[in-house]
C-alpha cells in the first residue's frame, strides 16, 4: 500500500518525508525540488510484535510495512500542466492515500509560494487542481457512455445518472471522498481512478514552539476544512520529527518526555495512515519468526492465509486464532490453550487485528 505527500512547495513535505523514512531526500528552500518521487518503506510501530518476541524469543522480528512517496509541490493550475503539473497528477494516481501536509506556521526566512500563510487557500489550491482532473476525466467518461447509451442496454442509463452526479459534486468543489455509494456503483468509481476519491489525511505542520500545545488559529482552520469532507487532522512539527529519527531509541525517549509526548508524531501518523487505508494486522509467533501481517479489514480466514503463501489459502483447512490480549494474559500459548481461548475457525471467519493465527493446510 502507498501513501503519497503532497503539499504546496515549502511546506515541509520533504522535511517529513527525511523524518518517516531516515531516507535523506533532498530537501531545499525553492519550488519543484522534489521532480521524480522519492519512496520509502517504513515499519509500522506494533508493540505487539516486541511483547510477543520476549515470550518466543523469535530468531527475527519482522513488522507490517507501509510505502510512503514523497511527491513534488504542486501549484495552481497543475491539471492544466502548469509546474510540470501532468506528471505530479500521475504520481498522486498512483497511489492508495494522500498524506496532505499544510504548513502552519510563520517563518520569514522560508518562502511561501503564495507569498503569505493562508492553510484552507493553500489546501483548496491543491484539490481544485485535483478535481479540475477528476472533471475532464468524468467528462470524457460522460461523453462516451452517451453513445453507448444508444444501443438501449439500461445499464449505461444507470452508469450515466453516477457520473452526472460526481460531476455535480465536483463541480460545487467538493471531493469524490465527500460522497457515499452503494456497493454496485463503488465499483464503477473505482475503474475510474479518480484523485479525489482517494481518502486523505491533513497533515498540520506547525512551529517547534508549538507542538504539544493547544491548535493555533491556522490548525483550527485547517480542522474545520477537513470536517467538511469526514478526513482527519493530524498536528505534527516535522522539523522536529526530523531530528528525532536522527537518535537512538534511549535518545528518542528522553527527548520526548522533555516535549512531554509519549510517542513521536510520525508514530501516530504511520499508524494513521494504516488505518487511513483501511489495513488491520494479525500476527504469527514462534521460535523461528514473530511477523505483523498486513491485510484489509475484513479479510477471511483463507485469503489472509494466501498472505503468507498461496498454498496456505488453496489448502486452507481452518485457522488456530488466539486473541493478542487473552495470549498475554495466560502468559503462554499453552496455559491459553487449557483455557479454551485458542478457537478453530473456519473459512467464513473475518480476520480481526491482533489475532495471533496459526493456519492449518493441506496441499
Amino acid at each position: 500500500m502507498r501513501l503519497g505527500i503532497v503539499g504546496l512547495p515549502n511546506v515541509g513535505k520533504s522535511t517529513l518525508f527525511n523524518a518517516i523514512t531516515k531516507a535523506g531526500a533532498e530537501c531545499a528552500n525553492y519550488p519543484f525540488c522534489t521532480i521524480e518521487p522519492n519512496v520509502g518503506i517504513v515499519p509500522v510501530p506494533d508493540e505487539r510484535l516486541d511483547k510477543l518476541a520476549q515470550m518466543y524469543n523469535p530468531e527475527k522480528v519482522t513488522p507490517a510495512t507501509i510505502e510512503f512517496v514523497d511527491i513534488a509541490g504542486l501549484v495552481r493550475g497543475a491539471s492544466k500542466g502548469e509546474g510540470l503539473g501532468n506528471k505530479f497528477l500521475s504520481h498522486i494516481r498512483e497511489v492508495d492515500a494522500i498524506i496532505h501536509v499544510v504548513r502552519c506556521f510563520e517563518d520569514s526566512n522560508i518562502v511561501h509560494v503564495d507569498g503569505s500563510i493562508g492553510p484552507v487557500r493553500d489546501i483548496e489550491t491543491i484539490n481544485l487542481e485535483l478535481i479540475f482532473s477528476d472533471l475532464e476525466i468524468i467528462e470524457r467518461r460522460i461523453d462516451r457512455t452517451r453513445k453507448m447509451l444508444k444501443s438501449g442496454d439500461k445499464k449505461f442509463q444507470f452508469e450515466i445518472e453516477l457520473y452526472e452526479s460526481i460531476k455535480m459534486t465536483l463541480e460545487q468543489g467538493l471531493p469524490v471522498r465527500s460522497m457515499t455509494f452503494d456497493n454496485e456503483q463503488l465499483a464503477l468509481v473505482e475503474q475510474l481512478f479518480l484523485l479525489t476519491s482517494k481518502p486523505v489525511l491533513y497533515a498540520a505542520n506547525v512551529s517547534e514552539e508549538e507542538i504539544g500545545k493547544e491548535d493555533n488559529a491556522n490548525v483550527l482552520q485547517v480542522r474545520e476544512y477537513a470536517s467538511r469532507e469526514g478526513s482527519e487532522v493530524m498536528v505534527i512539527c516535522a522539523k522536529i520529527e526530523e531530528e528525532i529519527a536522527q537518535l537512538d531509541e534511549s535518545e528518542k525517549q528522553e527527548f520526548l518526555s522533555e516535549l512531554g509526548l509519549s510517542e513521536s508524531g510520525l508514530d501516530r501518523l504511520i499508524r494513521s495512515s494504516y488505518k487511513l487505508l483501511g489495513l488491520i494486522s494479525y500476527l504469527t509467533a514462534g521460535p523461528q519468526e514473530v511477523r505483523a501481517w498486513t491485510i484489509t479489514k475484513g479479510t477471511k480466514a483463507p485469503q489472509a492465509a494466501g498472505k503468507i503463501h498461496s498454498d496456505f489459502e488453496r489448502g486452507f483447512i481452518r485457522a488456530e486464532i488466539v486473541a493478542f490480549k487473552d495470549l498475554m494474559e495466560c502468559g503462554s500459548y499453552t496455559v491459553a490453550k487449557e483455557k479454551g481461548l485458542v478457537r478453530s475457525e473456519g473459512k467464513e471467519y473475518v480476520m480481526q487485528d491482533g489475532d495471533v493465527t496459526l493456519f492449518r493446510f493441506n496441499v
